[in-house]
């Protein structure tokens, strides 16, 4: 999938903003937004959070996710478990990325933010990626994926079917090559006969 694609259907997540500016509902497809009444929270996609906040017609408010303590709580139970853990945004590094660079300030910490976020893309990444090698050695056909984003899932696209063909091929061969085998001690066998000494 194009990052383009996975940033178009992250942009459609609702955040909320705060108003500077007065104005009535606006009718979009995916439903009605607003009306906008200056200094009062109101719910809107990203992508137009991020357009009224360049106009300077908006404060946004981060996500409750968005917090040092909540993405430290995060990373931590990442690390000790075997499995991936349930992210709070199935597009959380995009509207991190987003909302990080459109309003530094109206984040707190965002330095930190952004940096404990990369810490838990680059462990899952690891995790990814170790469970790849251990399903290649063990010659397995399929991978559990729960709790897996769609850009984590992306992002291990482009090798996957190659690592999976390469695998299918192998399997085949070494069962071609032990079909072979037994037909040849079969035929061996068939032929082998015991002729008695006479007396």
């Amino acid at each position: 999938m194009d990052p383009d694609v996975l940033e178009f259907l992250a942009e459609k997540q609702r955040v909320n903003i705060i108003p500077t500016i007065n104005s009535n509902v606006i009718h979009l497809i995916s439903g009605d937004v607003g009306p906008f009444r200056a200094g009062l929270p109101v719910q809107v996609p990203l992508w137009m959070a991020v357009n009224l906040k360049q106009q300077q017609k908006c404060k946004i408010q981060a996500p409750d996710w968005m917090d040092v303590d909540v993405l430290e709580t995060i990373k931590d139970r990442e690390k000790v478990s075997r499995n991936f853990i349930k992210m709070p945004s199935e597009h959380y590094m995009v509207e991190a990325k987003l909302l990080l660079s459109a309003a530094p300030d109206d984040i707190p910490r965002t330095d930190e933010i952004r940096t404990i976020i990369k810490d838990i893309w680059d462990m899952r990444m690891s995790k990814l990626r170790a469970s790849v090698d251990s399903m290649m050695k063990e010659s397995g056909s399929y991978a559990a994926v729960d709790n897996l984003t769609i850009m984590e899932i992306n992002s291990i696209r482009p090798i996957l079917p190659h690592a999976l063909d390469q695998l299918y091929r192998l399997k085949k061969a070494a069962r071609m090559h032990g079909s072979t085998q037994s037909q040849n001690t079969t035929t061996f066998n068939s032929r082998l006969t015991i002729t008695p000494f006479k007396s």
